[in-house]
């Protein structure tokens, strides 16, 4: 049931990396801004790696204006992973230089170029809804209707999170 506007719209992108994760997710947002201009994005935060043992990631959520199908973007952002070393030969949960995810790409739900929008994931781990509800919290999530904020505000599952400031 995904929507085939091809209007310019904000596209949700959850950022990961649990590999020298400054570096990486600083320059994953520098290239954001060059390819799609302004991008605003929200604090990080610290969380135990999930489904296996490994260090702690970085996690956040970045805002781009786009007229990139979804397709399209996930493409070039599967291609930025790769320029940033992510090995592709592991298994989903395990150690990752650059993770970037389409959270929302617009008002589309449903099966879109093979992605499930929005992602489930927004609503299943702290460390993509705090970041979420920060970036935009009034925004609402077009399958439930309830904003980020009231979604964080009643949010059960695990919420260790550490906030990190400008300075790591």
């Amino acid at each position: 049931m995904g929507s085939t506007d091809h209007g310019s719209v904000d596209v949700y992108l959850g950022l990961g990396s649990n590999q020298d994760p400054a570096r990486h997710l600083l320059s994953g947002i520098s290239a954001l801004a060059g390819t799609f201009g302004e991008v605003s994005v929200s604090p990080f935060y610290r969380s135990a790696a999930v489904g296996f043992s490994g260090s702690d990631f970085l996690n956040g959520v970045a805002r781009i204006h786009t007229d990139w199908s979804v397709g399209q973007l996930k493409a070039w952002l599967t291609e930025l992973e790769n320029r940033h070393g992510r090995d592709r030969s592991q298994p989903k949960f395990s150690d990752r230089s650059l993770d970037i995810d389409i959270l929302l790409h617009g008002e589309q739900t449903g099966m879109v170029d093979g992605l499930e929008l929005p992602r489930d994931e927004i609503l299943k781990f702290a460390h993509v809804l705090q970041p979420m509800a920060d970036l935009a919290p009034e925004l609402v999530h077009p399958v439930s209707g309830r904003s980020f904020a009231e979604h964080w505000a009643s949010f059960e599952g695990d919420r260790n999170l550490s906030r990190i400031d400008e300075n790591g």
